[in-house]
C-alpha cells in the first residue's frame, strides 16, 4: 500500500480531523414523526446554520444496495464512508448469484443440500433487505426440492424493525401458502420455530449472549412453548402481552402430539440465510467453534453449517458460506496507516464494530498496531428505550480526552442513539436520544474550537427521521385504532447531513459543498481536510 500524497493546496490546522457519525440520523421528509427536528437540536442546528453544510445520500444505489428503493443499514453505510466507493453489497450479490445459478452450482450448496436428513433454514423472515430477503429463501427451498431434499424446516426470526413493527402475519400466511404448494410428491417443508429478532438469535458484539442461548435451545433442541401453528404463536404472545412488537415476541416450537417437529439432529443441514454479519456471527459460533464458553450448548448435533456468506473475511467464518462477499481493497483506514496517520476509532458496543470492521472494509483487526486506537465503550444490556441516552456521553468524555493528548490525526466515533433507540418506535424516548446527543455535539464543538480541530458531521442512513408509518400515496400518518400514529421501527430512505465545521479555515476550499453526492464522499473528505489528495479513483470529496 502506497502512502497518501501530501496536498500542495492544504495550509494545515492545529489539530485533527473528527468524523462524527450519528447513526439513523438523516433529513424527515414528514413533518410528523420527524424525531429529529421534533427535538431540540440546538447545537446540530447551530452548526448547520454556521457551517457549509449538503446532503449526501444513504440509501439504494448509493450504498450498493440493488435498487433506490432500498432502506441503507448502518454496515453498507459504514463500508461506503470507510472505503471511498460503492461495491455491490450483500443483497445485491445474493440476489445476482441466485439469479445466476451461481449459489446452486457452488460446492457449499452441494455439500448442504447432500444431506440424507432434514435442511434447516434460520434467519431474518422479512423481505426488509438490510439482513435477509424472503425471495431468496423461497429460492434456495424450490432448489433443495430440484435437488432431492426431502425434508425442510425453516426457523424463522420475526423481524418489526427493518419491516412494520406488526407485519409478521403478513409474511407469514403468503409463505405457509408458498409451502404448501411445494409440499407434492414427497416433499415436506414446514416452519419449526421462531420468536423475534431481539429476543432470539440476532444477538452481536456479544452484548447479550443470552438471545444467542433462547435461539439455541428453541432452533436446535426443539425446547420451549410449543404451539401447532407459526400464526398460533403470534396471535396468542399478542393477546398475551399488549403491545408487543414482533421483534420481541418471544420463542415458540412447532409441535405435533408434543415432540418438536424442527429439532437438528446429527446428520442434518443448516443453512443461516441472512447475508449481513453482525448478527450472524454469534450464532455462527454456536454451531461451529470446537470451544465455546459463553453458555451450555447441551446436546450439540454433528451438522453442515453454511452462512449465506462470509460474516468474517479474516477470520474466515463461516468455514462454509454460500455467496462471497464483496472484495473490498484500499480502504481509508489502510490508507492512512500507510501514510502514518494516528486513528483513533471509538463507539459502544452497539456501533463498535461499524467504526472498526465495517469502516475496514469488513476487516477484522488493525491495519498498524502502533498508529491505530480501537477503543469500545461498553452498552448497557436493556431495551434502549429505557435508556435512550445510552453511551453518548461516555463517548464523547473519551473523544475529548483525546483531542486534548496530541496523540490523534484523524478520530472517527458513532453515536447509535438515532438508530438503536429509533428501532424500538417508541417516539418520547427516540426525542429525549436526539436531545441527549445533541447535548454531547455541543460539547464536542467547544472542544474542536479549543484545539483547532475540524468536525464533519454526518450520518450512516436515516431511522429517527421517520418514526411513524406514512400513506405512500397521500403522505398521511397511518393510524391504529385508537387513533395514535402507528410506529415505524425500520430505516428510511431520506438524506442525511454533511456539516463541515473548520473554526480555523484558512480558505482552502470553498464554503460551498457540492451536492447530489453520497456518503461514500466521505473518505475523500476526510482525507482532504487531512492535507491529502484522495486516491483517484474515490468518489468525488463534498470539499472543492
Amino acid at each position: 500500500m502506497e502512502a497518501l500524497q501530501k496536498s500542495s493546496t492544504w495550509k494545515g490546522r492545529r489539530g485533527p480531523v473528527l468524523l462524527v457519525i450519528m447513526d439513523g440520523v438523516g433529513y424527515g421528509k414528514y413533518s410528523e414523526g420527524d424525531a429529529v427536528a421534533e427535538a431540540k437540536m440546538e447545537h446540530l442546528n447551530a452548526l448547520t446554520s454556521s457551517a457549509p453544510h449538503t446532503r449526501l445520500k444513504a440509501h439504494g444505489r448509493a450504498v450498493g444496495l440493488p435498487s433506490d428503493d432500498d432502506m441503507g443499514n448502518s454496515e453498507v453505510g459504514h463500508n461506503a464512508m470507510g472505503c471511498g466507493r460503492v461495491f455491490n453489497q450483500g443483497a445485491a450479490l445474493v440476489s445476482q448469484s441466485i439469479a445466476s445459478g451461481a449459489l446452486f452450482q457452488g460446492q457449499a450448496w452441494k455439500e448442504i443440500s447432500a444431506t440424507t436428513g432434514t435442511l434447516h433454514f434460520i434467519g431474518l423472515f422479512s423481505d426488509g433487505n438490510v439482513h435477509s430477503h424472503l425471495d431468496h429463501l423461497k429460492a434456495m427451498i424450490c432448489h433443495a426440492k430440484q435437488d432431492g431434499v426431502k425434508t425442510v424446516r425453516v426457523h424463522v426470526l420475526f423481524d418489526g424493525r427493518d419491516v412494520g413493527e406488526t407485519s409478521a402475519l403478513d409474511y407469514l400466511e403468503p409463505f405457509e401458502e408458498f409451502l404448501r404448494a411445494e409440499n407434492t410428491d414427497g416433499f415436506d417443508a414446514r416452519i419449526a420455530s421462531g420468536g423475534g429478532r431481539m429476543w432470539i438469535t440476532m444477538d452481536r458484539y456479544g452484548a447479550d449472549w443470552e438471545m444467542v442461548h433462547r435461539g439455541w435451545e428453541t432452533h436446535v433442541h426443539g425446547t420451549g412453548r410449543q404451539f401447532a401453528t407459526a400464526r398460533q404463536a403470534v396471535e396468542t404472545y399478542r393477546q398475551e402481552i399488549p403491545g408487543i412488537i414482533d421483534q420481541d415476541l418471544k420463542a415458540f416450537v412447532i409441535a405435533e402430539n408434543g415432540k418438536p417437529i424442527g429439532a437438528i439432529e446429527d446428520g442434518d443441514s443448516v443453512v443461516y440465510f441472512n447475508f449481513r454479519g453482525d448478527r450472524a456471527l454469534e450464532i455462527t459460533a454456536a454451531f461451529e467453534a470446537e470451544t465455546f464458553d459463553k453458555f451450555d450448548r447441551g446436546r450439540r448435533p454433528s451438522v453442515s453449517y453454511a452462512g449465506m456468506m462470509e460474516y468474517d473475511g479474516d477470520m474466515h467464518v463461516p468455514a462454509r458460506y454460500l455467496v462471497s462477499p464483496p472484495s473490498i481493497d484500499r480502504t481509508m483506514g489502510e490508507y492512512l496507516a500507510a501514510t502514518g496517520v494516528r486513528t483513533l476509532a471509538i463507539s459502544e458496543t452497539q456501533k463498535y464494530g461499524h467504526v472498526t470492521y465495517f469502516f475496514n472494509g469488513n476487516r477484522t483487526g488493525k491495519f498498524d498496531d502502533t498508529l491505530e486506537t480501537y477503543r469500545e465503550i461498553k452498552s448497557d444490556v436493556v431495551p434502549f428505550e429505557q435508556r435512550p441516552w445510552m453511551q453518548c456521553a461516555l463517548i464523547t468524555d473519551a473523544v475529548i480526552e483525546a483531542l486534548g493528548s496530541g496523540d490523534y490525526d484523524f478520530i472517527r466515533l458513532n453515536f447509535p442513539n438515532g438508530d438503536m433507540v429509533g428501532h424500538t418506535g417508541v417516539y418520547q424516548a427516540v426525542i429525549c436520544s436526539m436531545e441527549a446527543m445533541d447535548l454531547q455535539l455541543g460539547r464536542l464543538k467547544k472542544a474542536v474550537d479549543e484545539h483547532g480541530a475540524v468536525m464533519v458531521i454526518t450520518a450512516d442512513h436515516g431511522n429517527s427521521d421517520d418514526m411513524f408509518e406514512h400513506n405512500k400515496k397521500t403522505g398521511a400518518v397511518v393510524r391504529k385504532e385508537d387513533g395514535t400514529p402507528k410506529a415505524k421501527t425500520s430505516h428510511s430512505l431520506n438524506p442525511v447531513p454533511c456539516i463541515v465545521y473548520d473554526p480555523e479555515y484558512k480558505g482552502d476550499y470553498t464554503q460551498t459543498l457540492r451536492e447530489g453526492l453520497g456518503i461514500s464522499s466521505l473518505a475523500a473528505t476526510c482525507i482532504q481536510l487531512l492535507g491529502f489528495v484522495p486516491p483517484a479513483d474515490y468518489d468525488l470529496s463534498v470539499l472543492s
